[in-house]
């Protein structure tokens, strides 16, 4: 897991700042993910800081699109 700060949700588009300093765009998230946060409607998550796992996403028809999508998310122990 990665810890990461939860910055913007828009359009379908999630937005998370990871430690490093990069930025990366979430286009799906697990249902159970958005069961325990409303990362979509929520206020008080943007700039909460996470821990996030997350996969790659592939197309096996467009070779050249590539999603993440969150797998887990917990808040920091």
């Amino acid at each position: 897991m990665q810890t990461a700060v939860f910055k913007s949700y828009k359009n379908g588009i999630y937005k998370f700042l990871f430690n490093n300093g990069g930025e990366v765009i979430f286009e799906e998230v697990h249902p159970r993910v958005l069961k325990q946060f409303d990362l979509k409607n929520d206020d008080t998550l943007i700039d909460q800081t996470f821990r996030i796992s997350f996969v790659e996403v592939y197309d096996d028809i467009d070779d050249d699109y590539l999603a993440y999508r969150i797998e887990s998310m917990k808040l920091p122990l």
